[in-house]
């Protein structure tokens, strides 16, 4: 059990490492992308389905808070916490549109639409950022494995070359506090 332990934390720590050494100008150009928004008084949308929709409310928490420092609160909304709206879209419309409804409804031009799915492929995901980039919304995406069908349509990916779901969602969630950290920087310090 211990050497199965032991072997989950260096593989975790094997692809963080992996994914920094070919992805930290991509995790720059993204903090800069959402630093600007947040300074233009734009919002940031957070949206995914199961652990990604943690991640989505995790993050969101974190700007609209603080993350290691007192500041200003950072306009963040989680697609994936209100209960009657996504029961609703999905009882009177389909599962599939719960973000981009909401995309929709709360996105403007200038803003950021987060979608987090370690596949790439999630139907609704790919709902919400398309409609968000038909009106003019800036759309980034955490990805895992090769990248999916959000690789091609986000107009920042930011993938996790691995397929073991567990390695990806722990590299999204420290992307995740990566992003909160140089935002923070980059927005008070510039």
């Amino acid at each position: 059990m211990k050497e199965q332990l032991i072997n989950i934390f260096y593989e975790s720590a094997r692809v963080k490492k992996a994914f920094i050494d070919a992805n930290s100008e991509t995790v720059m150009k993204c903090a800069k992308v959402m630093a600007e928004a947040i300074q233009k008084g734009n919002k940031l949308l957070f949206f995914g389905n199961g652990g990604s929709a943690a991640d989505a409310s995790h993050l969101a928490a974190e700007f609209v808070n603080r993350f290691t420092i007192d500041r200003p609160a950072m306009a963040a909304i989680a697609l994936t916490t209100d209960a009657s709206i996504l029961t609703s879209i999905s009882n009177d419309s389909d599962f599939q549109y719960i973000f981009s409804r909401q995309v929709e409804a709360l996105g403007r031009s200038g803003d950021i639409a987060f979608g987090i799915s370690t596949s790439g492929n999630s139907a609704n995901v790919i709902n919400a950022i398309t409609t968000a980039r038909g009106i003019g919304i800036y759309t980034v995406t955490l990805t895992g494995g090769t990248g999916g069908s959000l690789k091609e349509i986000s107009d920042l990916n930011i993938n996790v070359a691995t397929r073991e779901t567990p390695r990806i969602q722990e590299t999204h969630i420290t992307i995740g506090h990566a992003l909160c950290h140089l935002v923070e920087k980059l927005v008070l310090v510039g």
